[in-house]
């Protein structure tokens, strides 16, 4: 296990770019800690090494994973989001909190929080759906990246029309979230929702406009037509 991180590590330091170090840290208000390695390189990374770990049992998989979270580069923890995804034919029930755990003790930033819940808890709650009754639980939570989490784990299946109803419920909980980064997190779930589900996101919209915080609301409406765009922007 340690001889693969080890060679993972000296693979991301050979593709570190200064300009990375620098020009990355722009995207975040949170300090992270940075190889410096392209979205593109750590994505091939994975893939070459996921190579080598493929035949490994979930649990060596998912142990591997944890001391790539472990680490706080968020490269490391991408690698981590990637490979668990990747086996994510092999989920079961107990590995919620697994994944919980993961959310609770390493998510600090919106990347790795948007692509580890996006498809890995993403795609659990479409195999496990009565598991949305936690994500609906992580709604409360004072930490602030799991109640993101709780909204952009449905980006996926809001994709593919599905859970309306536990979408307007999440929303409901988080509508008056003060946190910008939870704002953006289920403005843009109902957004996504709204592809499929126009009316039911728009008149949702047209019930709250006055209390959503305004985030929000942009990020809902923005795939909607200008004329009820405009009817939501209303004051």
């Amino acid at each position: 296990m340690q001889n693969i991180i080890a060679k993972i590590r000296e693979e991301l330091k050979k593709h570190t770019e200064e300009s990375r170090l620098v020009g990355s840290q722009h995207f975040f208000k949170e300090k992270i800690k940075l190889h410096g390695v392209t979205a593109p390189n750590v994505r091939k990374i994975s893939r070459d090494f996921f190579k080598v770990i493929d035949s490994k049992s979930k649990s060596e998989i998912f142990d591997l994973c944890d001391h790539l979270w472990k680490s706080g580069y968020i490269e490391e923890s991408l690698i981590a989001c990637h490979w668990s995804y990747h086996i994510h034919k092999r989920y079961e029930p107990k590995d919620f909190s697994t994944f919980e755990k993961w959310i609770d003790q390493y998510i600090n930033n919106w990347a790795t929080c948007d692509t580890f819940c996006n498809h890995t808890v993403g795609a659990f709650i479409e195999m496990y759906p009565d598991h949305l009754s936690r994500l609906k639980i992580f709604a409360k939570s004072e930490n602030r990246w799991k109640r993101r989490a709780a909204a952009v784990s449905l980006i996926i299946p809001a994709r593919k029309g599905m859970f309306l109803d536990d979408i307007l419920s999440i929303a409901d909980i988080l509508l008056l979230d003060q946190d910008d980064m939870v704002q953006k997190g289920y403005g843009w779930m109902l957004k996504v929702a709204s592809k499929l589900h126009e009316k039911a996101i728009f008149d949702y919209v047209i019930k709250h406009r006055t209390v959503m915080p305004r985030t929000a609301l942009r990020y809902a409406i923005e795939k909607m037509p200008k004329d009820l765009k405009a009817i939501a922007m209303e004051k």
